[in-house]
């Protein structure tokens, strides 16, 4: 999978400067990831998503396989494409389609309970509120990425309308989504240029970008978004005396209030870093989630990021930032069941949080780290690709954890069903 990078172009430190060594380095990995690309993704280089079985449309739209045949057989709602051996496939839109038809019958008949549990919008008339849940760890390596994605894209998968957000300047989550952030963005194709200081700001109904998953929507990040962290401390020493909009702190939150009316959440890849943009995510954030790796090295990390979040944000609030976060919860990431102080640690940390440690922790899988290899997620690849008790395991793990994450949303919202 991995291209060979030509040897004649190699460059070596003893000709070279140590910044011209790491610009050729960074040049040399553009263009071979370019190249990976353009062979995983051809002939235009476009990420697509798979067909879903009727078993999973029907498990995602919450009936039975069965129902879904004799809807099939009586062309009622929308049509399966039907592959060899009579198997029929539907398409994320076709599964969405499929809820608003039913969803149709439901209030046909009176049952409007039965109709919100097939659509799962949120209803601002009821007073459900955009959920902004900001993923965060100051210790990279958390699988902070890897959450935030199979959230949002579980969501999608689920009824919900999605953006997803990539606040972190290595743009791991835009990678996953089929973007060399070098080569396919340009200024101001980030959040900054939604937030930045000058006269330059862009509306960000102009940088959001669809994908090629259904109801899921990014907004990209590439190296543009550091600018935030030097421009915000020149904004705030000139900041005149009653000049709120320097503030960072509302920033993030005013851009995202400007397209409220199109999502249900927000799910925000923070930096691993405690700078301006993770404060802006978090002051903007109605719930988060923090991501921990069971190791006592990741753990005593954790402790100094919740001691200097929890000043910084006192900071904030002082200054007339608004925190109220409807949930905050701690994700056990990369858990191996059968390691005895990784048991230990996560024990030791339900006794410390108790129910704000997820019940689900997310198990460490080679099928994750095998769908990574091609920028694909565990919802992307098809079983087929990995012997059943591997892809069982993770898909299990990863479903178990971003349901109790939906019901911690529905719950906020006042849905209790």
């Amino acid at each position: 999978m991995v291209p060979s990078p030509s040897s004649t172009k190699a460059e070596t430190a003893t000709t070279l400067a140590p910044d011209e060594t790491i610009a050729a380095d960074a040049r040399a990995l553009s263009i071979q990831l370019q190249a990976m690309r353009e062979r995983l993704f051809p002939p235009a280089s476009q990420k697509t998503l798979r067909s879903f079985t009727s078993g999973e449309a029907a498990r995602l739209v919450g009936v039975s396989d069965g129902y879904l045949r004799q809807l099939s057989l009586a062309g009622e709602g929308p049509q399966p494409v039907v592959g060899p051996g009579g198997r029929r496939y539907y398409s994320l839109a076709d599964i969405d389609a499929l809820r608003r038809f039913l969803a149709d019958q439901a209030v046909a008949k009176g049952n409007d309970a039965k109709a919100r549990a097939y659509l799962k919008w949120r209803d601002p008339k009821r007073g459900e509120h955009l959920q902004v849940i900001s993923v965060t760890n100051f210790k990279g390596g958390s699988g902070k990425t890897t959450s935030a994605v199979h959230l949002a894209q579980y969501l999608a998968m689920t009824g919900h309308r999605v953006l997803a957000v990539d606040l972190d300047p290595q743009a791991s989550l835009s990678a996953l989504f089929g973007y060399q952030p070098e080569l396919d963005l340009e200024g101001n194709d980030t959040l900054y240029g939604a937030i930045r200081y000058d006269k330059d700001i862009k509306p960000l109904g102009g940088i959001i970008r669809k994908t090629y998953f259904h109801g899921l929507d990014l907004v990209p990040g590439n190296l543009e978004l550091q600018e935030f962290e030097h421009a915000t401390p020149r904004a705030l020493a000139m900041r005149e005396v009653g000049d709120t909009g320097s503030l960072f702190f509302t920033r993030v939150q005013t851009a995202l209030q400007s397209v409220a009316d199109d999502y249900d959440v927000v799910v925000i890849d923070c930096p691993p870093q405690l700078g301006y943009l993770t404060l802006s995510a978090l002051c903007a954030s109605t719930s988060v989630l923090v991501t921990i790796h069971p190791q006592m090295l990741d753990v005593a990390s954790m402790s100094q990021f919740l001691f200097m979040t929890s000043d910084l944000l006192n900071v904030v609030r002082e200054a007339g930032g608004t925190l109220n976060f409807d949930f905050l919860r701690y994700l056990v990431t990369r858990f191996e069941p059968h390691d005895g102080p990784q048991n230990q640690i996560v024990g030791f940390l339900r006794s410390l949080f108790h129910d704000r440690v997820l019940t689900a922790p997310m198990l460490k899988s080679t099928a994750v780290s095998d769908a990574g290899l091609t920028k694909q997620t565990l919802y992307e690849v098809g079983r087929e690709n990995f012997s059943r008790g591997t892809y069982d395991r993770a898909i299990e793990s990863l479903e178990a954890v971003n349901a109790e994450i939906e019901k911690l949303i529905h719950t906020a919202w006042g849905r209790h069903a």
